[in-house]
């Protein structure tokens, strides 16, 4: 009995040690440059013929995705009227410490098959983890302990009377500082940047109410801007001052503007719904920045899937024909392929050195070759038993996943 314990405990150390030593940090919304690449050396080498469950944790409903650093998953939830924020061992799954906090929120009438969120991705910087709710309630708290170190209540700009349906901009860290957007359609928007350490603003900009996009950080001729959709246009603000520096107008009868903006180095990709894809360039004359559309397709539709850029090639879900995997080329936006349609409503979307991995709504996950002529299947796995509307997190050959009221840690079987 105790040689079976012996080796049973050895088995569990040997797996906690692959598990940590696989785990690359992945610290906000689509991964380390918030772009949804995985790094090669935390990428599968090749794929395997199935996925098993390690193990499934209860974290209540919403859309937020996991964050990982220092072999730990923080994940942010909601069991009504609470929202929850918590800490998890990647390797046995065991919460290591668990916040919670009144957040009552009334979902808009339009959006009745909707969870109540949390919609925006925590961020890890250090030993802090901050999280940004569905009501607008920011908070930071201490990786190790779960304290929380501050909190900023943002309720009273969220109105969901009109359209808005809640709060979903994932923050984002610029100059050492905390960028989050806020507010509503009655209300107006405001993108702020705030002392970490404390919580107060240090530049403000105000115009309209958000859309549902996550702010990028690009940098074009030596500036850095912060890029991000409100319910009606495109807007560039420099990641120094908070100044405007340029906008184009992008609007959405139902200011569903979702997809976060993906900048390949030339083109800045913009899409809808109901606008199809964009490409711009962003450039400065005469002391002016300025946004110019370089091409559009009406055809390539995206809703709530943001994009992925390599070979060459824009990746990514369409909303057309009930969901359709494309690639199509960044610099003209001519399709290199598109499958049949089918593919469910929504997928979020990781590349890796090799593959474009596609995780749909419907809890497939679609394991795809890139730089092909045509769409060229590698894998496809069921992972949950509930819908998966959340980004992935690819750990060398663990992945997690969440679904409708869980996360759920997979390893790769044979």
């Amino acid at each position: 009995m105790n040689k079976a314990r012996l080796i049973s405990g050895l088995i569990v150390l040997l797996f906690a040690a692959t598990t940590a030593a696989n785990a690359q940090e992945w610290t906000q919304w689509r991964g380390p440059a918030r772009d949804g690449v995985v790094l090669s050396k935390y990428a599968p080498a090749t794929w395997p013929g199935s996925l098993k469950q390690t193990w499934r944790v209860e974290i209540g409903e919403g859309y937020s995705s996991p964050v990982v650093a220092n072999g730990k998953a923080f994940i942010h939830g909601r069991k009504d009227p609470e929202e929850i924020v918590a800490s998890i061992n990647l390797a046995d799954g065991k919460v290591l410490w668990q916040q919670k906090y009144q957040a009552e929120f009334k979902k808009n009438q339009y959006a009745v098959a909707m969870a109540k969120g949390p919609n925006a991705t925590p961020l890890i910087v250090d030993n802090r983890l901050f999280t940004l709710g569905v009501t607008g309630i920011l908070s930071a708290w201490d990786t190790a302990t779960g304290k929380q170190l501050w909190t900023r209540d943002f309720s009273k700009s969220i109105d969901t009377t009109k359209l808005f349906c809640g709060t979903a901009a994932s923050p984002l860290m610029v100059n050492n500082r905390l960028v989050v957007q806020i507010g509503s359609d009655i209300h107006g928007g405001q993108v702020l940047a705030l002392n970490p350490a404390t919580g107060a603003t240090e530049w403000e900009w105000r115009g309209l109410g958000p859309g549902y996009a996550s702010p990028v950080l690009v940098e074009v001729a030596g500036t850095k801007q912060i890029v991000t959709l409100t319910e009606g246009s495109i807007i560039g603000i420099d990641g120094k001052t908070g100044k405007e520096l340029w906008s184009v107008p992008f609007p959405d009868e139902w200011h569903e503007n979702i997809v976060t903006p993906l900048w390949t180095g030339a083109q800045l990709i913009i899409s809808g719904t109901r606008q199809g894809t964009h490409a711009y360039t962003l450039a400065q004359t005469g002391g002016k920045w300025q946004a110019t559309e370089i091409w559009k397709n009406p055809e390539i539709a995206m809703y709530m899937s943001s994009p992925v850029f390599g070979d060459g090639l824009i990746y990514g879900h369409s909303s057309k024909r009930k969901g359709q995997f494309f690639a199509i080329d960044a610099k003209t936006g001519a399709v290199r392929w598109i499958t049949d349609g089918r593919e469910g409503e929504h997928a979020s979307v990781l590349l890796t050195p090799a593959h474009v991995v596609f995780l749909t709504n419907g809890a497939n996950l679609v394991v795809a070759k890139r730089g092909t002529p045509a769409f060229a299947l590698e894998r496809r796995y069921e992972v949950a038993q509930a819908s998966t509307f959340a980004n992935p997190v690819i750990l060398g050959t663990n992945i997690l996943v969440r679904d409708a009221t869980g996360l759920i840690l997979l390893s790769f079987g044979t």
